[in-house]
């Protein structure tokens, strides 16, 4: 079968709404005066994502939920302006929404609206079963309904990534991701002992490679049955936000990986287009192109 599809990008389809707060976290008062404006845009981690590795040359193709609402217009509006395909299942609650909180050092909170989906929504199996075959690879959201995808995912024969974000290692929401998936993202920040999460992982489940970001202090890179340490990028320009650095790591390490080069060199890739993420503005959709991530990536 032709694998027209480089990377199906499966849920975390959404808009934020934007809120820069003098502080994190912020005291009680009964107002705020937000001189910076308050915004809503399109764009939750699957959409970041989707962006990203449409950004570096790949074809993408997102499919989740969205609603017959604003907020779905605002989620086509940026597939159509960034030309990803984008099959969108009718939702009747609605499209996700949540509010960012963003402080002065770029740090964020997010508050998720979980009113808008049912327990029971499923993927469309016929659906699925088409765009996994004609897809190279599957980055799956944790959203819901993404983890009843999963066996479909593989039945299909198509190599699976995701991210799990701030895991805390415990959650057992996360662990049919964890365990499915080839590749596994997550962030450091909740886990008292990154390593020994890493490698629960990849002893338990499928993965070839488990990556833990830290933030300033670089990754945390596990294949092969040995950690190494990715040490962070410099930033080009002033961090301002955070919001989408997680998904423009996986986004650009799967570009990495897809074209053939070592897990190292994917951290490397990784590293540099997170690092990019930080210095744009929650309230703008601008990842870093091809052009730039090699010249940033290019040995002396």
């Amino acid at each position: 079968m032709s694998r027209d599809i480089d990377v199906l990008v499966l849920g975390g389809a959404g808009v934020d709404t934007i809120v820069y707060v003098p502080e994190l976290p912020l005291p009680y008062a009964d107002s705020y005066m937000i001189d910076s404006g308050i915004r809503a845009r399109a764009g939750q981690t699957g959409d970041f994502v989707a962006v990203g590795l449409s950004g570096l040359g790949l074809r993408t193709h997102h499919v989740d939920f969205l609603g017959d609402d604003p907020e779905g217009e605002l989620v086509r509006a940026l597939h159509q302006e960034h030309g990803i395909a984008l099959t969108a299942i009718p939702q009747p609650a609605g499209t996700k929404r949540a509010v960012n909180l963003v402080g002065p050092d770029g740090r964020r909170l997010s508050l998720y609206d979980t009113s808008r989906a049912h327990a029971d929504d499923r993927f469309p199996e016929d659906t699925l079963r088409t765009l996994a075959g004609a897809s190279r690879h599957a980055h799956v959201s944790i959203t819901h309904p993404c983890a009843h995808a999963l066996p479909l995912l593989r039945e299909a024969g198509v190599t699976l990534s995701t991210d799990l974000h701030n895991w805390d290692g415990e959650n057992p929401h996360h662990e049919p991701f964890a365990y499915a998936a080839d590749m596994v993202f997550l962030s450091a920040a909740a886990l008292t002992h990154p390593e020994r999460t890493m490698r629960r992982i990849a002893e338990r489940g499928r993965a070839e490679v488990v990556v833990a970001t830290a933030g300033a202090e670089g990754a945390y890179l596990l294949t092969d049955g040995e950690v190494t340490h990715v040490p962070p990028v410099a930033p080009p320009a002033p961090v301002v936000d955070s919001n989408g650095a997680g998904d423009a790591f996986a986004a650009a390490f799967l570009f990495g990986r897809l074209a053939g080069e070592p897990p190292h060199r994917c951290a490397v890739y990784g590293a540099v287009a997170g690092a990019h993420a930080c210095t744009v503005p929650s309230t703008e959709t601008a990842p870093i192109d091809l052009t730039g991530l090699l010249r940033r990536t290019a040995t002396p």
